[in-house]
């Protein structure tokens, strides 16, 4: 990961030490979260030890940093992971039960729509591997849910997250923006998505945006299974049933039944 430049502010400095960290890099030591954020080691060792006397980080016997749990507890009271994440679950948990697959929701990040953040995810053991937590991120255009909500946002954002270079993480990864561009409108034709082995070889997903009632898209759900002997269409019906669920629920006014 390439240095930032430093950005002047107390609170934008914290923002840079907490943006170090990623899904993939969970656990740094301070020279590396200097590194990241682009702060001086002095800088960094400061606002880090204050982060970690908050419970906003943790340090770990292996002398790395982690994020900790009182950050978690505040984000938790975000109202896109809060709100949505508690009116969808009951959602989520029967659908999970129907298919004892992975079940995800997700959103898009409104000031980079390149990428989906994860609000919730529900597993079983014996379900296919993935790489996907509540909190990490993925790309829009590789993912069901990103696809399922990429499908629904405004022109201008779809245009710039593809004027950008796509990642390729498997061969059957979709980087051309004109097959991204026919997935999206499939996706507005038909309501689902399916992302065949986009990001991992093994999996592949179905997924369909939610709404708030019949007003405008705000998240996705979608359903991983695994890749080989699986036909996808056999889950479509139940996704859209529950993302439907969803959507009337988040619809309805505060208070009502």
């Amino acid at each position: 990961m390439s240095t930032r430049p430093a950005r002047s502010g107390v609170t934008a400095r914290v923002l840079d030490v907490l943006g170090a960290f990623t899904a993939s890099t969970p656990a740094l030591a301070l020279s590396d979260i200097a590194r990241r954020s682009g702060l001086p080691l002095t800088t960094a060792h400061r606002l880090v030890g204050e982060l970690t006397a908050g419970r906003a980080l943790e340090r770990g016997e292996d002398g790395r940093y982690r994020i900790g749990l009182r950050l978690w507890e505040i984000a938790h009271l975000a109202p896109a992971s809060r709100g949505l994440r508690e009116t969808a679950m009951p959602f989520l948990e029967d659908l999970h039960e129907v298919t004892r697959h992975n079940v995800q929701l997700a959103v898009l990040d409104q000031d980079d729509p390149a990428e989906v953040v994860y609000v919730e995810r529900l597993s079983t053991r014996d379900a296919v591997s993935i790489v996907s937590r509540p909190g990490s991120r993925l790309p829009s255009t590789a993912t069901g849910v990103g696809l399922a909500l990429l499908a629904h946002a405004g022109p201008e954002d779809v245009e710039r997250v593809l004027a950008r270079p796509l990642r390729r993480f498997t061969p059957h990864t979709v980087c051309d923006p004109d097959g991204v561009r026919a997935l999206l409108a499939r996706a507005r034709a038909s309501g689902f998505v399916v992302s065949d082995r986009q990001i991992e070889a093994v999996s592949l997903s179905v997924a369909a945006p939610v709404r708030t009632g019949d007003g405008p898209v705000v998240a996705a759900l979608s359903v991983v299974v695994p890749a080989d002997g699986t036909n996808p269409h056999t889950w479509v019906p139940a996704v859209r049933a529950a993302a439907r669920g969803i959507s009337r629920a988040l619809g309805r006014p505060a208070g009502s039944g």
